[in-house]
Formats: structure tokens, C-alpha cells, sequence
């Protein structure tokens, strides 16, 4: 009997075609960099706020690519931290 008629092993053999979605998001983000610089050009404070906050996700994503699991570890302290602060206050 040949391995291509075995219902149970067509399921388990069969591959995702295309990238992950996780390693084209930089796509989306990689653009948007220079065109906060361009369009926000007459707000200073808008655009320099706005263009850190998408550097900054775009470090965290790329931290999480390498670590994953650190990065889910990382998470879970801050929101462990942020709750323990609106505790106290």
C-alpha cells in the first residue's frame, strides 16, 4: 500500500505556502517610517512621538522573532507590574 493513499498521513504532511505573517509585518511598518517623517513635516511633536512609537514596536517585534518566549516572559512582568502599580496608587 503507498504512503499517498493513507488518509491519515495527508493531513500531517501537507505545507503552509508563503512566509509566515509574522516575518512580513516589517512590510507594513518599514514604509510607514519615512512617510511620518514626510507628511507630519510641520508637526514636530506629533511626528516625533508617532515615528519613536513605530520604531519602538518595530524593535519589540524584532525582539520577539529571536525570543519568543522571552518576549511572552517580558510581557507578562510589565503587565504584572502595571497592575501592581495601579494598586498602590
Amino acid at each position: 500500500m503507498s504512503s499517498s493513499s493513507d488518509p491519515s498521513k495527508t493531513g500531517m504532511e501537507r505545507k503552509k505556502k508563503g512566509a509566515p505573517i509574522k516575518f512580513l509585518v516589517p512590510l507594513i511598518y518599514a514604509p510607514a517610517l519615512p512617510l511620518i517623517r514626510l507628511t507630519l513635516r510641520h508637526q514636530p511633536v506629533l511626528r516625533d512621538r508617532l515615528f519613536g512609537l513605530v520604531l519602538a514596536g518595530a524593535f519589540a517585534h524584532g525582539f520577539y522573532l529571536v525570543y519568543p518566549l522571552l518576549f511572552f516572559l517580558l510581557l507578562l512582568f510589565l503587565h504584572l507590574l502595571i497592575f501592581f502599580f495601579c494598586l498602590l496608587v
